[in-house]
Formats: structure tokens, sequence, C-alpha cells
């Protein structure tokens, strides 16, 4: 506390003082000296309550408030706390200013009425569909999803008593035969995984309002630099943060984003009473990932659409996967709601359809590494049969068109030439 206190002082005050007084209470208890660059300073303390003095410095980045829990002077201040929600905080399990930053950056980019930040994509989509849906209830899925999302649904959610059924990619906007009275909404990707198809998220919304339920729409893939789901008439939005938001693999989130506030508030409270929360600090690394995405996702797409044309061309490629070539089914859908970019994510099957092609191709990247992940700064690839849609039947895989021979690759920021002379060399050591 004295080494503290001397230390405090500025330095050119104390060249020009050798000695100076402290004095914290009228009842004098401790006399210190503490020497600093040859000067001594005499130091008077007494046993004292420790109280914060609060300085107005104004940071230009938020400061990360690492902290689980708030301090109140009285029960007056607490009873503010409930009275007046959203002016202070308590927990940060209910509210912190990193998370709640994060929320309102990624709100005002979606242009949402309000958002809720957690720990995970996975539990970003349990929050939403919980929000909304109780043993009983149930729900539609599109059936080309995140493996994660699908396993959510199909294996925990069915435990707890919700009901639902997989849409095949041709009955995606033809809701009526899987209307249930008791269905509540439908959960979809903008743009897919793994397989990149794109979903004209205006024309579904049209059908879910007409059945009178809510739409979900998983958004990661796409970002809200490509598309805005809430503006073409979904009702909620859900990322992965971890993801493009977020932008360099350093952090696993999520956040809801709802298009009316009352539902975000509703998912705010799923998200308080199950623990979903994100930490302060992830929180701090989101925020700050999440200010470069316009730059980013410019040049994620601009490399991929190089790579795309690319492996499109190669012949030990069969097949190529992204909304960017003209072949694509939904390339014009994805060039209209993509205002001209298609995302960096793409994949391809090999021509040589077998494990053994796979294992040579993977081995031969010196640079690209296998990570079942994506949308990182740095390029990587994943492996869906044996990753993210394992989980999956053998059938389920089948009938998505989800071989051994799949992969797909996370285009990154680095320049192009790299990477594709990386892919020539990896491609060159397959049979």
């Amino acid at each position: 506390m004295n080494t503290l206190a001397a230390i405090l002082i500025p330095i050119s005050y104390i060249l020009d003082h050798s000695q100076i007084l402290f004095v914290v209470s009228a009842e004098i208890k401790l006399k210190t000296s503490v020497k600093i660059a040859g000067f001594s300073i005499f130091v008077e303390t007494s046993h004292f309550k420790p109280k914060l003095i609060v300085v107005d410095i104004k940071p230009k980045i938020t400061p990360i408030y690492q902290t689980s829990v708030f301090n109140f002077e009285d029960l007056n201040e607490l009873e503010l706390y409930f009275e007046q929600p959203g002016q202070s905080y308590m927990y940060t399990r209910y509210g912190n200013p990193n998370s709640d930053e994060l929320a309102q950056e990624v709100n005002k980019l979606e242009q949402g009425a309000g958002a809720v930040v957690t720990s995970s994509g996975m539990s970003a989509i349990l929050a939403a569909i919980l929000g909304f849906c109780k043993a009983g209830d149930h729900i539609l899925c599109a059936e080309e999803v995140y493996g994660g999302s699908s396993a959510l649904i199909r294996q925990e959610l069915t435990r707890m008593g919700i009901e639902v059924s997989f849409l095949p990619a041709s009955d995606t906007y033809s809701l009526h035969e899987y209307v249930q009275p008791n269905t509540r909404m439908m959960l979809a990707e903008t743009i897919s995984n793994p397989l990149v198809q794109v979903l004209d998220v205006r024309r579904l919304a049209q059908e879910t309002k007409k059945q009178g339920i809510k739409l979900i729409v998983d958004n990661t893939f796409a970002s809200p630099i490509l598309t805005k789901p809430l503006l073409l008439g979904a009702d909620i939005v859900v990322h992965s943060v971890t993801k493009y938001l977020s932008g360099h693999s350093d952090v696993t989130a999520g956040v809801v984003i709802c298009e009316e506030a009352e539902d975000a508030q509703r998912v705010l409270k799923v998200m308080m009473t199950y623990g979903l929360n994100l930490s302060p600090f992830d929180s701090w690394l989101a925020v700050r990932g999440l200010k470069t995405i316009w730059i980013r996702m410019r040049q994620h797409c601009s490399n991929a659409l190089t790579i795309a044309a690319y492996l499109q061309g190669h012949p030990k490629v069969e097949q190529v996967w992204y909304p960017g070539l003209e072949q694509h089914p939904q390339h014009e859908l994805a060039k209209e709601q993509g205002e001209g970019l298609f995302g960096g994510m793409l994949s391809f099957r090999l021509k040589d359809d077998t494990e053994e092609a796979v294992n040579k191709f993977m081995r031969a990247l010196e640079h690209i590494p296998f990570a079942p992940s994506l949308a990182g700064v740095n390029t990587s690839i994943s492996h869906p049969l044996r990753t993210s849609h394992r989980s999956l039947s053998s059938e389920q895989q089948q009938n998505m068109g989800i071989t051994i021979g799949v992969i797909r690759l996370s285009v990154g920021i680095e320049e192009p030439e790299e990477l594709i002379a990386e892919l020539e060399a990896a491609l060159d050591n397959i049979n």
C-alpha cells in the first residue's frame, strides 16, 4: 500500500521534493520510508477500510471486466438493479459489459431488435429453440444443416419431449405436409454446411409466416456482410461467433439476434437460467475480431472464388460446390442475396473417392492444416464425413452426397497464388 502510494506521485514532483507526507487518516498507525530514484519518501498511514477512488479515464477500447460479480453500496442500490434492468450489473452469468458490447455490435450488423451472446454456436441454437419450445412441441429442420445442429435436435431435444421433422431440400419451401398443430418453428441455414446450398430466405420466411411458425436462420456461413436474414423476413438469426464474426480461431462463442425485442428478452432468460453465458475475455476477443469483419469477408470471398475456379478445372477433382460458380444451382440467388459476394466456404470431391486419396492429399499440405472448424483468417480443410456429420447415419450421409472423398475448404485471407500452389502440390500427390 505504501509503495503504491509513493509510485503514484508524478516523477517530476518527486525530483523537486525529497520529503512528502501522506496522511490518509487522522489516526496515524504506521510510518514507513520508501526510496525512489535516491529520494526518501516518508509515508504515514493508518488502518482504514480500502475505498476505490474513481478516476475519469476514457479508454478507446472497452476494458476487460474479468469479474464474476459486481458490488452494491447498499440495499437501495440493489433494488435499483431489479427495478431498472440494463442500467447496472450484478452477476456475469446475467450480464457483463463485454458480452453486452458484443451483443450490441452484432445486433447492429444484423439490424435486429436485440441480441443475446452465448458460450458457443450450439448454445445459441439451444437458447433460440428453448426460448419458444417446450415438451410436446414440434419443430422443423432442413435436412442439410451442420451435423452438430442435427445431433442436438435429433438426439437431445427429443429426450426433452420436443418432436422434430427433417425436410429434404426438395420440400424446403412446401411446409404444409410437415406442419402440425404443435409446430412452433423451423431451422435452416443461409448457406448450408458442408455443400454450400443457398437458402432463399425471403421465400421460406413467407412460407413460415403463412404457416404461423417462427423461422430461425443460422447465418454463420454467410455472415451479415453477405446476408441479413431478419431483413428478408426471418424471426431469429443465430451465429457461431467462433467463425466469421470473431474470425481468428481463438474464441468459442455464439449469438442469437431477434426481430422482436420481446423475443430477445425470452432468449436472454433462457441464457441466464441455463448458464449459457460467454466469458468477459472471450467477449472482448470477439469484439476485437468483429472490427475487421468487413475487410476480412471481402478477401475470404475473393480468394474462395479464385480457388473454386481453379479446382473446377483440375483433372483430379470430380465436383466443386461453391455458390460463386455459374454452374451452382443457386448461383443467381446467391448473387442477389449476397450482393455479389458468395462466401469463403467451398467443398469439393476428389475423383479418387477413397480414404487413401484423402489422406495423401492431407499429408501433402504443408501450410493448410486439417482443422475441424472454419472461417479463420488462415485457410484450413475439414472432412465432413468424419467430423461435422459423422453423427448422421450412413443413409443420411449418402442422401446428402457426403462421401469419403468430400473435403471442405475454409478459404482464408492469404495470397491466393500461394494457396493454389499448395493445393496443386497436394493434388499431384494423389495417384
